[in-house]
């Protein structure tokens, strides 16, 4: 945009110096030469290139760390190291945590750490939220109830460290060719996946329970961290479309980010994902629209993308959907199919509503809405409303279901502080986001991937040391980039 500013300044010049020819030919000379040099006063010199021309290598190890922080930890090896009765493991995720946030200080230490700075409000609030996060673990020992805090401290010290990635890409990430490696690993780690994926639907290979074909598969990621790696890629393919300039990660890789993106979030059969898609559409559409980007065609072919990509997560869902439409009672039931995933969604999610209702300022606790103290008192009540479910769909100590909702357990858990520097934390990172969108691509990078987030968290709660809270922070990263 500079560049096209200072072109359109000497034209001006150059239109005002034909109108003054006529009068002052001497003066029309000077004002020539000074619109001809005036280009070369602004650029930077060919042997000192700009910094947002510049590519860091330090960003290079966040693209190399995509691989390890999407990959299930079954898959990777691990060092466990004994702490009183629980353990803490150490894997190649972290270890690729840990190189980010080296590169991330040397990269600081030579270019300095203004980025923080820029950063600050969202680095703030995500402090905050931490910081109530670990004040809770305190809260079980103050309503006198047994909890682990040992366990519990070290789970939430896993979410403190995957949290460490939000200030390591915001000095990683400081203009749009600084993202260009990070978003293309992204797209080629979403290939590997999405294929690998697929063998799992054909029945060529394994997945975690055996071979499976025919259903929604994990990929060698999860669930619900492949529908969200998948919905990433799918958000930079669309960004890609959108701007016609192929930008972040340009034309081709665009094209193979929509592909492999739709795809992988069809196999995932995550309508979670979908919902996050429909949220990312809407704020790209939007950007797109602000940046004056915005092209009837182009819009309807993401449109049409997302709507492919709804049908055929619905139709991977077809059989738990009609459950749950028998379980609202839109449908008669036919057959008692056992625990069916959105109806326990449902009777979790009223569960952990009635803790939170119990105490709602002070919450139970980190991960507390797990602890048979903490859901048993409404147990009676929930079986009274879901007569229909099978025993197993309610929690127990055999089945510590949790409340698979990241909302409503922040509540549960949490408190009214948790619910505020959430919904801060996240009111900050949009903000930010449309602040810069007029400076660089990478601020509705970053918003696509929390419209894509927002929808997957709502189907899986805090768990500590996944894909998608790697993803989440990063994204919060990339809200802050102005260049």
């Amino acid at each position: 945009m500079g560049s096209q500013c200072r072109g359109h300044g000497v034209s001006d010049f150059k239109s005002d110096t034909r109108h003054h020819q006529v009068r002052s030919k001497p003066r029309a000379t000077v004002r020539r030469v000074t619109a001809d040099l005036l280009p070369r006063a602004h650029a930077a010199p060919a042997s000192e290139p700009t910094p947002t021309g510049r590519r860091s290598r330090e960003t290079l190890v966040l693209a190399a760390a995509v691989p390890f922080l999407f990959l299930h930890a079954t898959y990777q090896p691990s060092a466990s190291l004994g702490v009183g009765s629980t353990s803490v493991d150490v894997t190649l995720a972290d270890a690729a945590i840990a190189c980010a946030l080296v590169a991330a200080g040397l990269r600081s230490r030579r270019e300095g750490w203004q980025p923080l700075l820029r950063a600050r409000v969202v680095l703030g609030l995500a402090a905050a939220f931490l910081l109530v996060c670990a004040i809770s673990l305190a809260t079980p020992s103050l309503l006198g109830e047994e909890y682990d805090l040992t366990r519990h401290a070290i789970s939430l010290a896993k979410f403190g460290w995957y949290a460490t990635l939000l200030p390591a890409t915001v000095l990683l990430v400081r203009s749009t060719v600084d993202l260009v490696p990070v978003v293309r690993a992204f797209v080629a780690w979403s290939v590997a996946a999405t294929s690998w994926g697929l063998l799992q639907f054909l029945g060529i290979v394994a997945e975690f329970e055996g071979k499976r074909p025919g259903q929604r598969e994990p990929s060698f990621v999860g669930i619900h961290d492949f529908a969200a790696l998948s919905g990433a890629v799918l958000v930079v393919g669309s960004i890609g479309i959108v701007l016609a300039e192929g930008r972040p990660a340009g034309r081709r890789w665009s094209v193979v980010a929509l592909v492999t993106g739709g795809l992988g979030v069809v196999l995932s059969g995550a309508m979670t994902a979908v919902l996050g898609l429909w949220l990312a559409l809407a704020a790209v559409l939007l950007g797109a629209r602000a940046v004056s980007a915005l092209r009837g065609r182009r819009a309807l072919t993401l449109v049409g993308v997302t709507l492919l990509v709804t049908a055929g997560t619905a139709t991977m869902r077809a059989d738990t959907i009609e459950r749950f439409a028998e379980f609202v009672g839109l449908r008669e039931r036919t057959a008692d199919t056992g625990v069916e995933s959105y109806a326990h969604r449902t009777l979790l999610a009223y569960i952990g509503g009635r803790i939170w209702l119990d105490r709602p300022v002070t919450g139970v606790g980190w991960q507390a809405s797990s602890e048979e103290w903490a859901y048993a008192p409404f147990l009676d009540d929930a079986r009274a409303r879901f007569p229909g479910e099978p025993d197993q769909a309610f929690p127990s100590p055999e089945h510590p279901w949790g409340i698979q909702m990241l909302y409503l357990q922040v509540a549960a858990d949490l408190g009214i502080a948790g619910i505020v520097f959430l919904l801060g934390l996240a009111a900050a990172g949009i903000a930010a986001a449309v602040r810069g969108l007029r400076a660089s691509p990478v601020p509705l990078v970053g918003l696509g991937w929390l419209c894509v987030v927002a929808g997957v968290w709502t189907g899986i709660g805090l768990v500590a040391g996944l894909p998608l809270e790697a993803l989440t922070w990063i994204a919060f990263g990339l809200v802050t980039v102005r260049e």
